[in-house]
């Protein structure tokens, strides 16, 4: 079967699962549409299963920040090796309290992605087998890519404030240079020297 569009494949889950899949977005990059938060998983079931669909790799899962509306939208790109087609899907959490049922019963990939959203952006995968942070210290204060969050002052006596790098290059080429050498003096002539006087008997 030959790969289908967006539209395409937008149409045959909405035609399963109705209310629980949003409109199709206009794209700017990807076009989406988003899911209901507790339909998350059977939806994702279905596009694996479906032959039509075969979505068997999950490739990415990330997350954006959205304050002013009180959101975290999780996002979603599933690809499918079968048909080489591609669908992008979100889901919009409270700010608050941000909580999905995870996606790794489905697509083991889902595992260290989660695990990404949850330590930059505070989100809880319920049902996640190993829920925790795996780029910062388990007692990191905070979300990195939360658009409020704001630095700590360092970690641990460790400093956060870096130098400016254009310092440290013109530091260094200051320690490469060579020691400058002096010019040398010009010589002094020589004063002449006189003939030596003529002894007895010389001739």
């Amino acid at each position: 079967m030959a790969a289908l569009t967006f539209e395409q494949i937008h149409q045959k889950i909405a035609a399963k699962f109705g209310d629980a899949i949003g409109a199709a977005q206009p794209p700017k990059k990807d076009a989406f549409c988003t899911f209901a938060v507790a339909k998350l998983v059977e939806v994702g079931r279905a596009m694996k299963a479906d032959p039509d669909l075969a979505f068997d790799h999950l490739q990415d899962v990330t997350a954006t920040d959205h304050p002013k509306e009180g959101l975290i939208r999780v996002v979603y790109h599933f690809y499918s090796y079968t048909h080489r087609h591609g669908f992008c899907a979100k889901v919009e959490l409270p700010r608050a309290q941000p909580e999905v049922d995870t996606l790794e019963g489905v697509w083991k990939s889902a595992n260290w992605f989660e695990r990404e959203v949850f330590d930059l952006f505070g989100v809880t995968f319920k049902g996640h087998p190993d829920l925790r942070r795996i780029m910062l210290p388990d007692d990191w204060v905070g979300f990195p890519l939360r658009k409020d969050y704001r630095e700590a002052g360092g970690y641990q006596g460790i400093s956060n404030i870096r130098d400016n790098p254009l310092d440290l290059y013109l530091s260094l080429d200051k320690a490469c240079r060579p020691e400058p050498v002096a010019p040398a003096e010009p010589a002094t002539p020589a004063a002449p020297v006189a003939p030596a006087a003529p002894q007895k008997g010389e001739a």
